[in-house]
């Protein structure tokens, strides 16, 4: 059995064209500096990916992109998420048919408060029409923007129904208590925080596989020696580096900091309905960067 995905997990922006397509040569290259500057594994078209501003088609692409690319896919996750039940087997097919290590799911998410009964139908229809594939289902916790929320009691319900089909959580709540209850639920489980401060506990071998994060595109070399060495100083670097997007829009933030370290203006393109920073936030942004007072930090450039 392939090792499961852990540690260092990077939700990596997705470039795109000025026609509205993943620009896969961009993504490919992102995609292996990432790795190569420390990260485990990445999350392939999460929110951070825009992947709910995407076609299944071209999700689809890019996925089958990266399958023909000689990126280690089993170290990857990619986000299988859509309202619609069909999307949601054609990308967790397509997941599998590539080699990815797991498809992440978000709970259908045009209506709303959706009663449990609900979303097992979903994910019974989900497990069975992919069982011959088999890929491991991560449950991806995001209530801010989907609306819906994988409650403990649900969570628990998925993997008595579908045993070992769920194997884990990425939770976007920022609730971390919450995120320590979903990990008691089975130790089989692999819960994944957003936040970079939580990959102390997941190194001294607490509740959680590790992190994925948006600001590891930028971090990922700090956040490897705090995770793999125990870095103190380098995983309080990441966390600063965090804290500088707050408030601002997170994946136009994301996208400006990647494209002006990569010295690639194309980075920084987003899909509608996101649009690039205004002027004033794009001053907050790099007023904050300077004032980490280490512009020559471990990023990962394109």
């Amino acid at each position: 059995m392939t090792a499961r995905v852990r540690g260092v997990v990077a939700a990596i922006t997705t470039p795109v064209t000025e026609a509205g397509h993943p620009d896969i040569p961009r993504f490919l290259s992102r995609a292996q500096r990432l790795l190569a500057d420390g990260c485990d594994g990445l999350n392939v078209l999460g929110t951070t990916g825009e992947a709910t501003s995407f076609s299944a088609e071209a999700r689809e692409s890019l996925t089958d992109a990266v399958g023909r690319s000689g990126l280690p896919t089993s170290r990857l996750l990619v986000g299988v998420g859509a309202a619609a039940l069909d999307d949601a087997v054609r990308l967790t097919k397509s997941a599998a048919a590539n080699g990815f290590g797991g498809a992440l799911v978000l709970p259908p998410f045009y209506y709303k408060a959706v009663a449990d009964a609900g979303l097992m139908r979903f994910f019974d229809r989900l497990v069975t029409a992919t069982a011959a594939e088999a890929i491991p289902l991560y449950l991806y916790n995001f209530p801010a923007l989907s609306g819906v929320t994988y409650t403990p009691a649900l969570v628990e319900a998925l993997v008595a129904a579908f045993g070992d089909r769920i194997a884990g959580l990425k939770d976007s709540s920022g609730d971390v208590p919450y995120s320590r209850q979903i990990a008691a639920i089975s130790p089989d489980l692999d819960v994944f925080p957003s936040n970079e401060a939580n990959l102390g506990l997941a190194r001294e071998g607490g509740p959680f596989a590790g992190c994925i994060s948006a600001t590891a595109n930028l971090n990922s070399a700090d956040c490897a020696r705090g995770y793999r060495e125990g870095d103190a100083d380098a995983l309080f670097r990441a966390i600063a580096f965090r804290n500088i997007f707050d408030g601002l829009p997170l994946v136009p933030a994301i996208k400006a900091m990647v494209a002006h370290l990569a010295a690639d203006p194309a980075h920084e393109l987003t899909l509608p309905p996101l649009a690039p920073l205004a002027a004033e936030q794009r001053r907050e942004l790099f007023t904050r960067f300077g004032a980490l007072g280490r512009l020559e930090a471990p990023v990962a450039l394109a």
